[in-house]
């Protein structure tokens, strides 16, 4: 179920925003395809991001993903619950799965994330 509040990447990434911090993750739909992850490798705090590059990697029994920055700007915060149990990702893919939270560069660039009826037509939910 795609959650009403956050924005979305067409790459899978949702975006919650508080004030000018992106909260990042993957959502629900990404994780189904990747299957179970069993490791997880995010860019550090202190890492400046633009926006779509590589953050980090997920690995899969299935396949290795980029995980992307769906905004620019500095990783403030990384949830090292993740790296340490990949499982909370797909037990929690909107709540205790989020990845890192992002201090936006250009809150503007939210304008080109897809609001939740049009990532619903993109992944067919």
């Amino acid at each position: 179920m795609t959650p009403d509040d956050l924005l979305y990447s067409e790459k899978h990434e949702w975006v919650k925003v508080d004030g000018d911090i992106a909260t990042v993750g993957i959502t629900d739909y990404a994780q189904n395809q990747l299957g179970d992850i069993v490791y997880v490798e995010l860019s550090p705090a202190g890492t400046k991001v633009t926006q779509m590059s590589p953050m980090g990697t997920i690995e899969a029994v299935k396949a290795v993903s980029d995980m992307h920055a769906p905004v620019a700007g500095e990783i403030v915060e990384v949830n090292d619950a993740v790296g340490t149990d990949p499982s909370v990702i797909k037990s929690s893919p909107y709540g205790d799965g989020w990845m890192v939270k992002i201090k936006m560069e250009d809150p503007g660039q939210l304008d080109s994330l897809l609001k939740p009826e049009k990532y619903r037509e993109l992944t067919g939910e």
